[in-house]
């Protein structure tokens, strides 16, 4: 088992930090879809998902150009990109955390 020479506190911090990155990684998956389908900004759910995902996906922006535009359909190739990275971000802190010697 991958666990078996981990202590306790490890793999509770193990499970918090892939909680925080899958909520993380949902919100982003939902602003990507909704940026997709061109969901109305004045929606109340929209503009929560766009609201709280902002501050994760702005650092990205300049990545591939950004031209605010909500409301109709695109493609926000910057929000896959910052899945990506949150996950590998996430991934790595796992392992970091999870580092036990032989």
């Amino acid at each position: 088992m991958r666990f078996s020479r981990q202590s306790s506190g490890q793999r509770v911090a193990a499970r918090v930090i892939r909680y925080v990155d899958r909520v993380l990684l949902v919100l982003l998956a939902f602003r990507f879809v909704l940026a997709l389908l061109g969901a109305n900004p004045l929606n109340a759910f929209a503009h929560l998902i766009y609201s709280w995902s902002l501050p994760f996906v702005s650092p990205f922006f300049t990545l591939f150009g950004y031209n605010v535009m909500y409301g109709i359909s695109r493609f926000e190739l910057f929000t896959l990109v910052a899945m990506a990275v949150y996950w590998l971000i996430g991934e790595g802190l796992v392992r970091l955390v999870t580092i036990t010697r032989p």
